[in-house]
């Protein structure tokens, strides 16, 4: 629980530094963009005073100069408009359409109604010019910029996490495999050795009641230590009763459960044959229904077991009337680490989670918890591929 809050914690951090950098990412490039722009209005200030100082020269007027400061501008765009919207010049704008002076009409309006446009007087008259302008190209890709940048930073953020993470969960997964290998070939011996000491006592005392069930358990053990040692391997499912699995963890939790708990299956009438490692499935019911037991805290209580049957659709629900989960760890039940038992490793439903979607294909979920009132977990497995 801890380990998994602390992941959390550094997930949450990570997502506030990142908001931060893009936040003061934008106000840079706002304010960067703001000056830009009061610069290249003050640059077409000046230009519509050369403009001006053209339209109304006398022999005084350097004309020379006035051209020079026209010419210079190479990069804002710029359309002249009478007061009736008549364009008389234009620079720096690419025109598209047939109609050349219809399209910079329309642009030359969007740009006076964006409040781009400075008025000039004709001296004599009573008529005057407009110099309407656009930000330059320069400004616009400074404009978009920052968001681009922001994206390929996420992008690359991204990426970075899940190469991390999937580095980190191969190193763990690699770790995980060779224990449990390790473990299923140091069980090996003393299971043949108990296997053994069973045969004897059998034939010693061939009336004990008891003798059965040690040889049951130790059978079991025979299948815990195969579990054991298939992890890390893809087994290959075969057609197997799915009600034989069901029955098979009923019986044996039922002898290993108080008698507060009560497991019932609820099957249809015919077998559901499905493709699976009846094993390695069988472990995955099992580990829901110890959760189940455990969740009512040695309390009366009960345990359902539905096979519902929904078109190409085979699904197993595991219902108990327990404590429930918390809406904040629904999410968090399947990560490895997690738990909210004083004892236990977190690791029961990460591996039924990794059996039933990697080696079956299928899904595992929390269909519905509620606190106090009991969970349901759903698995379903698809019949065809």
């Amino acid at each position: 629980m801890q380990w998994t809050d602390r992941i959390r914690q550094v997930k949450i951090l990570l997502v506030i530094t990142a908001i931060l950098i893009a936040v003061i990412s934008l106000l840079v490039s706002h304010y960067l963009v703001r000056d830009l722009q009061v610069e290249e209005h003050g640059k077409m200030e000046v230009w519509a005073q050369a403009m001006d100082a053209f339209n109304n020269a006398d022999e005084t007027t350097d004309l020379a100069l006035v051209m020079s400061v026209i010419e210079s501008n190479n990069t804002i765009p710029v359309i002249v408009m009478d007061k009736d919207d008549n364009v008389t010049d234009w620079r720096n704008i690419k025109v598209s359409g047939d109609d050349t002076l219809a399209f910079l009409a329309d642009y030359g309006r969007r740009m006076k109604r964006a409040g781009n446009s400075i008025e000039i007087e004709l001296t004599g008259t009573s008529d005057c010019l407009y110099v309407c302008y656009d930000e330059s190209t320069m400004l616009k890709r400074l404009t978009q910029w920052p968001y681009w940048q922001l994206g390929i930073v996420l992008i690359f953020a991204i990426v970075a996490v899940f190469a991390l993470l999937s580095s980190k969960r191969a190193e763990q997964n690699k770790v995980w495999v060779g224990l449990s290998k390790e473990t299923a070939h140091q069980l090996g011996t003393p299971i043949s050795s108990l296997m053994a000491w069973v045969e004897i006592l059998k034939e010693n005392y061939p009336e004990d009641e008891l003798i059965p069930e040690m040889e049951q358990d130790v059978k079991r053990l025979e299948r815990i230590a195969e579990r054991f040692s298939k992890i890390g391997s893809l087994p290959e499912p075969v057609d197997a009763s799915m009600n034989e699995v069901l029955d098979h963890v009923i019986a044996y939790m039922d002898k290993r459960t108080s008698q507060k708990v009560t497991i019932k299956g609820h099957y249809p009438d015919h077998e559901v044959i499905v493709k699976m490692n009846a094993s390695l499935f069988e472990w995955v019911i099992e580990n829901l229904c110890k959760n189940a037991v455990d969740a009512m805290e040695g309390g009366q209580g009960k345990i359902d077991l539905w096979l519902l049957e929904e078109g190409d659709t085979v699904a197993i629900e595991v219902s108990d009337n327990g404590k429930g989960i918390k809406k904040s760890n629904v999410g968090n039940v399947f990560r490895p680490g997690f738990t909210t038992k004083k004892r236990g490793w977190g690791l029961g439903l990460s591996l039924a989670k990794r059996i039933v979607e990697e080696y079956h294909k299928g899904h595992i979920f929390v269909k519905s918890s509620e606190v106090g009132k009991g969970t349901t977990f759903r698995i379903e497995l698809h019949t065809r591929e």
